[in-house]
């Protein structure tokens, strides 16, 4: 009974805890930007790394004599 009543008690706080979160439409529109900037970023980090890799493959590929 002693493992029953320890789950409880650390359990409490977690349901106290979701019992506090509401779902907000109007944050979730708001967020809509940062998850833009978000996107763009990730974009724009792939591309660097294409043409990085790119430019490395330019820099040190051997050229085949024709």
């Amino acid at each position: 009974m002693e493992f029953l009543t320890d789950t409880i008690e650390t359990t409490a706080p977690a349901a106290e805890a979701a019992q506090e979160l509401f779902f907000e439409p109007g944050n979730f529109v708001e967020m809509l930007r940062y998850m833009g900037i978000g996107m763009l970023v990730i974009f724009v980090l792939i591309g660097v790394i294409i043409l990085a890799t790119m430019a490395t493959n330019a820099i040190f590929s051997k050229k085949k004599d024709a």
